[in-house]
């Protein structure tokens, strides 16, 4: 797959409309891991659930992720990480949120993260945690159910 097979805008291209009921979803990869097979199959998954979805590429800082998610009024932001600087990178995601005030969207972590890692991930402010080995049933459930419960589809 590639990044032209989901819907990707470059920097400063700001959407036109969100389209009411319909989920947005930034998928990313943050700091220096550059594997991201895995992130653009959970992009397809989410796709195909009816998401808006807008992949970041390789190794975005988390004040770009926040900013392009704030610039495309997302739902959530999605990361997956590899690299096992998974603590510090959320916990500077969470600070980016705060620090533009868009700690409403939320985020969600995916890909190699210890069980022994979810509670600092927690507490910087990541939402859900979606296991490496997941279904495409859980992820989109796990997307889908975070907005629900705000209300907002």
């Amino acid at each position: 797959m590639t990044d032209s097979d989901m819907t990707a805008r470059a920097p400063g291209a700001a959407t036109e409309t969100h389209a009411p009921g319909m989920i947005r979803v930034l998928v990313a990869k943050l700091g220096l891991d550059g594997h991201d097979r895995g992130a653009k199959i959970v992009a397809r998954i989410l796709r195909d659930a009816g998401m808006e979805v807008i992949y970041t590429g390789l190794y975005k800082s988390p004040i770009e992720v926040v900013r392009a998610a704030v610039q495309e009024d997302v739902d959530v932001i999605g990361v997956s990480l590899l690299s096992g600087s998974h603590v510090p990178l959320f916990r500077e995601l969470g600070r980016c949120l705060r620090q533009e005030q868009a700690d409403h969207i939320f985020v969600v972590a995916g890909g190699v993260i210890p069980e022994q890692d979810y509670a600092a991930l927690l507490e910087s402010g990541v939402d859900a945690i979606v296991p490496q080995e997941a279904r495409a049933d859980l992820i989109v459930t796990t997307i889908s159910d975070l907005v629900a419960a705000r209300g907002q589809i």
